[in-house]
């Protein structure tokens, strides 16, 4: 899934002390060594997060904070009727906890955890309909935690706060990707509501640090990611099989049900299914369209497996059979993704990758005649201080428009290691590499009408109409181990031969 890049701005990058590094670094460590040695053995068929795993998580939390109160707040019941519940990420990785409406309170008291669920339960008429939660017994029993009733809550807290150590708040957003606009949330007002009533309190942003911790994945999660990039795999690979689609939604429809098929929970995230100039459109997800032949589809769809989401996006030709612009600006694409793997290794600087893949799409550019140069460039859409930021005002970068790596986890975009300190990547990251070039003269009507962009535009449209409408992403998913890097979504072919020779038996191979 295309990551979200507002001119090149650092996802997850806070400012921190190297006193604050040296300590993360340690807790991070304390967990690694606990949970590697209870997963060493682990499988992609077998793995799971055990009780053992999240105790030494929320042991790490209390490492970092020494003395203070650790507030987080769970998914609240869906408010439309009928809809799967599914746990916040932050939430979920401290206590294995799936159900709604519930609070989480660890103490720490130098640097050692105690923490306790606050569980809501559910009206017993309701429970007839949506099911019965599991009481304190069977919360103890299955994730080792005491629990209490949800409307304790608010006295336990000012009873620990009143102590006078800082609070903890992990908020309880939807997406971190949106949480600077998700801020109404019940937890976000319960803190507000508990610092008013203690003045003087110390508030801190706790993501901060549970980020960083989540940001190295033990080996049950790395085997979770990679069962979950399986299933995502082999669901693009039916639709290549497949019989041409007529509509983006049978694309839609069947990689999804793929992913249900083989045991995922849920897509990963919204499917992206793109044909046409709808490709060109990195996060389309209306998946409505008439699917022409001659045109490309760009699909941008993975699986969720236990929690853990994959991120895989495949560029076909609705025909089976690329044109000779098509296979152009593919294959650039493809060599780009190529120059970055060449680069991630452990180690290596992430922004390395990232120049590596830039620098071979801007030359291939030019050499179509898309870009004046390798550097040249143009007065932007966005915002941005082209002296400061450079790169995104480059004819290129117009093109080509995002970022190519994010992190894997418990989200589509999580924390990795490579967003923090030295920024290289590390044993235990998850991640992708999604380049893309994307084509268009509903591009070119985006330019601000200055000289400099109408003079570009006259020389460049002919070429672009050439490649009107031509959208390429190419997206891989890949852990960092301590001898290399190993690509985990390789069961979905990339290549071009490979893609049309898969189009030639469509119909020939059933739906699994």
């Amino acid at each position: 899934m295309a990551v979200y890049d507002p001119v090149e701005a650092d996802w997850y990058v806070f400012d921190w002390t190297q006193t604050e590094m040296r300590k993360i670094r340690c807790a991070r460590a304390s967990l690694m060594t606990v949970v590697g040695l209870l997963f060493a053995a682990a499988t992609s068929l077998s793995a799971q997060i055990s009780t053992t795993e999240y105790a030494a998580r929320r042991d790490s939390m209390a490492a970092h904070i020494g003395d203070g109160v650790v507030i987080a707040f769970g998914g609240r019941t869906p408010v439309t009727d009928y809809g799967t519940f599914f746990q916040l990420p932050a939430f979920h990785y401290l206590t294995g906890y799936d159900e709604p409406d519930a609070a989480f309170v660890l103490v720490a008291r130098g640097g050692r955890a105690t923490s306790t669920l606050f569980a809501t339960p559910i009206d017993p008429r309701r429970a007839f309909y949506y099911g019965f939660r599991p009481d304190s017994t069977a919360i103890a029993r299955s994730l080792q935690l005491p629990s209490r009733p949800f409307a304790a809550l608010g006295t336990v807290v000012d009873s620990l706060v009143s102590t006078g150590v800082p609070l903890y708040a992990l908020s309880d957003f939807e997406d971190a990707d949106f949480a600077r606009v998700d801020t109404l949330t019940r937890g976000q007002q319960f803190v507000r509501a508990v610092a008013a009533r203690h003045p003087g309190l110390v508030v801190k942003d706790a993501h901060q640090l549970l980020d960083q911790l989540r940001a190295r994945k033990s080996p049950a999660e790395i085997a979770l990611l990679k069962r979950a990039a399986q299933i995502s795999a082999e669901g693009h690979r039916t639709v290549m099989q497949a019989p041409p689609p007529q509509h983006e939604y049978e694309v839609a429809a069947l990689i999804e049900y793929t992913f249900k098929k083989l045991g995922a929970e849920r897509a990963a995230y919204g499917s992206i299914v793109g044909s046409g100039v709808n490709g060109t459109q990195l996060h389309y997800m209306k998946d409505t369209a008439v699917a022409r032949p001659g045109d490309l589809v760009v699909i941008d769809a993975a699986a969720e497996y236990q929690g853990y989401a994959a991120d895989i996006t495949r560029t076909l030709p609705v025909s089976g059979t690329f044109t000779a612009a098509q296979r152009a600006i593919y294959q650039l694409v493809r060599d780009a993704q190529a120059a970055a793997e060449r680069v991630a290794k452990p180690g290596a600087l992430a922004r390395a990758a990232e120049d590596s893949s830039f620098a071979v799409r801007a030359r291939g550019l030019a050499a179509l005649g898309l870009i004046d140069s390798a550097d040249a460039t143009l007065d932007p859409p966005w915002a941005v201080d082209c002296t400061a930021t450079p790169r995104p005002c480059t004819q290129a970068y117009f093109w080509t428009v995002h970022g190519i790596s994010h992190g894997l986890g418990l989200a589509v975009h999580d924390p990795a290691q490579f967003y923090y300190g030295e920024r290289t990547y590390q044993p235990g990251d998850a991640f992708t590499i999604e380049p893309g070039i994307y084509i268009s003269t509903r591009a070119l009507a985006a330019l601000p009408d200055t000289p400099r962009n109408r003079a570009y535009i006259a020389r460049v449209r002919p070429l672009v109409m050439r490649y009107e409408n031509t959208g390429v992403r190419i997206e891989d998913d890949y852990v960092v181990t301590q001898s290399g890097v190993e690509r985990i979504s390789a069961g979905a072919p990339r290549e071009i031969a490979e893609i049309e020779a898969l189009a030639r038996t469509r119909g020939a191979r059933p739906v699994p």
